[in-house]
């Protein structure tokens, strides 16, 4: 039997190892397939110091030249794109359809598509005259950031990374990529594609282990000027308080607990599939999915009763086989989280419509971390259930009678990244979109995106906005520079 890989942190240029590792697991079958070599305070600082240096070289490099380089990363990944979803499927378990259309062609299309962007970036230019009869130019100059942190989730591992990495190395900063020890292998993918392709030392380090030691030690690191996270809540405040003596610029991307809201006059068939598409994609863990389902009274029981049909019928397995929507969760802890809350459901009252259990498969699949789709009614909004992110492969359907009434319902939650609308009456939809305290708004649609458009979350969901030029402003420091014009 050949030895099992080891994935190793990637500094200033160089693989690097510190001779202490942990198992990865596939949690398909629970089986070990590769063990991750965890990084040393003395390499975090190492990284640390390769990318300030890299900033005379990165940070000061012609854009068209940077954003060549990018480009060349985009085409390489394209030609081991293979590689990239047999890694995301051996670490997630999720399905091969969603990372063949999804999560591994947007990480490529992230580099593309910042890299263009980047380079017609420009400032604001203003005349402004004086009282004395003379004027002055007024015009700001973009310069990066210098050094960023990025800090990415397990549950779209390469996209999301790549969602952040792609503009803030366009900007002209150097980063440093944490990725989740859940999910590694495509990060450590990434970082050979960079040296491959020639990405100067030190303008990208990745750097392996668990966040509670090598996370915190990145986000408090002195040299690291900025951090960007997408993640628990939990986690986005810990960060908050690790770089607020510094007061480091941050951009998060956190929890939500999202709504979908079915009206009478909803097209039903649409709106079935829709929520079964967003209560159940990726097995619920995806920050946008739904967890709570509020659908008129009208429609409530035919509503009920389609979505556990659509659940009931969603083919459950091995991620590579034909026809397999869900795979696993991330792995076992996380399976037993969401096994929990099937069981504080239970307690709190809920009637479960369908699921609420582990699927059994009499082979080694046993073995993962397989979890049913779950439909639940009959909680009250305040129940935990019902207040608390759950991130898994559950929502929770509750009828109401009028826009007022269900406007307010949803509004009541500490998160608000997103929700989802579905009426056939266009008034309907403009009038009750913007009322929705979330950063962004499905109507008869969900997931769907442009990359272009501001992307993030109010109250415990989120700071910032990412997408287009809303992440190019991030990863840019403005100067604003005035010369005076003498008459």
């Amino acid at each position: 039997m050949s030895e099992l890989p080891v994935l190793t942190s990637y500094i200033g240029g160089k693989f690097v190892t510190s001779g202490v590792s942990f198992d990865n697991v596939n949690p398909v079958n629970g089986q070990v397939i590769a063990h991750i070599d965890e990084a040393s305070l003395e390499m975090i600082n190492t990284a640390v110091a390769s990318a300030r240096q890299a900033q005379d070289t990165w940070g000061k490099m012609p854009v068209k030249q940077r954003c060549a380089l990018l480009h060349k990363v985009a085409d390489r990944m394209a030609e081991r794109e293979q590689e990239f979803i047999d890694a995301e499927i051996a670490d997630t378990g999720k399905s091969l359809h969603q990372v063949q259309t999804i999560d591994i062609p947007r990480g490529t299309a992230n580099f593309r598509f910042f890299a263009d962007l980047a380079q017609f970036n420009s400032g604001e230019t203003f005349i402004t005259e004086t009282p004395d009869g003379s004027k002055a130019l007024n015009y700001s100059v973009n310069k990066p950031l210098g050094v960023v942190g990025v800090i990415s989730p397990w549950n779209l591992p390469l996209l999301l990374a790549t969602w952040k990495i792609a503009p803030a190395m366009a900007c002209g900063n150097s980063v440093i990529l944490k990725p989740s020890e859940e999910t590694s292998s495509t990060a450590f993918l990434l970082a050979q594609v960079m040296d491959e392709v020639g990405i100067p030392a030190g303008a990208f380090n990745l750097i392996l282990g668990r966040g509670s030691a090598v996370g915190d030690a990145l986000t408090s690191a002195e040299g690291v000027d900025a951090i960007t996270f997408t993640g628990a809540s939990a986690t986005g405040k810990r960060i908050m308080k690790s770089v607020a003596d510094q007061v480091k610029p941050i951009s998060f991307e956190l929890g939500g607990k999202n709504s979908a809201i079915v009206f009478a006059d909803a097209d039903l068939t649409k709106a079935i599939k829709g929520v079964a598409r967003s209560s159940f994609t990726n097995c619920g863990q995806v920050c946008l999915c739904t967890e709570k389902v509020y659908v008129h009274r009208a429609i409530f029981d035919l509503f009920v009763e389609g979505l556990k049909q659509e659940a009931n019928q969603l083919k459950i397995g091995y991620p590579c086989d034909d026809g397999v929507f869900m795979g696993p969760l991330v792995s076992s802890t996380h399976q037993q989280k969401v096994l929990s809350y099937y069981r504080l459901a239970e307690d709190e009252g809920a009637t479960f419509v369908t699921g609420g259990g582990v699927p059994r498969f009499n082979d080694e699949r046993d073995n993962g971390a397989f979890i049913e789709p779950t439909i639940l009614t009959g909680l009250s909004d305040t129940a935990r259930v019902n207040q608390e992110e759950i991130f898994g492969p559950v929502c929770h359907i509750s009828p109401f009678e009028d826009e007022d009434e269900v406007i307010a319902r949803v509004n009541n939650t500490q998160y608000g990244l997103a929700a989802a609308v579905w009426t056939e009456n266009l008034s309907r939809a403009h009038r009750v979109s913007p009322q929705l305290d979330v950063g962004l708004v499905w109507v008869n649609t969900w997931f769907l995106r442009d990359l272009r458009a501001p992307f993030g979350g109010v109250k415990l969901s989120g700071i910032g906005r990412e997408g287009g030029q809303h992440s190019l402003a991030f990863y840019s420091e403005p100067i604003n520079i005035c010369i005076k014009i003498d008459p």
